[in-house]
């Protein structure tokens, strides 16, 4: 449980340096957010991974949830289109990050395979 929250956090805190970084291009004082924000999202990441999260998983939930919800965030703050294109490719990220969590599971062995 600790893993998932710590990912979470992850990837709230780039999606706010991104977002940042955005609105930096106008008011160059939002830099310091984007770089708080960045160093955060690697420091929990690292996190993540030391306590035990295979990387591909957690760099692809991470990744997706990132785009995701970078993406929404930018429709509402930044008023930018989600196109049919972009929902498609969100759908699509997400349905591959779902393929890689689970194909990250291996099967149990059975004890009389010897092992």
């Amino acid at each position: 449980m600790v893993r998932w929250l710590l990912l979470i956090a992850a990837v709230l805190s780039e999606v706010v340096a991104t977002l940042s970084l955005k609105a930096a291009l106008d008011e160059p004082a939002w830099y310091a957010l984007v770089v708080t924000g960045y160093g955060a999202a690697f420091t929990f990441l690292a996190a993540v991974l030391r306590r035990g999260t295979p990387v591909g998983v957690a760099y692809g939930v991470w990744a997706a949830l990132g785009v995701t919800l970078t993406a929404l965030g930018a429709a509402v703050v930044f008023d930018e289109q989600l196109s049919p294109a972009v929902l498609a490719g969100i759908v699509l990220v997400v349905a591959g990050v779902l393929c890689v969590e689970i194909g990250s599971h291996r099967p149990a062995r059975r004890q009389d395979e010897g092992v």
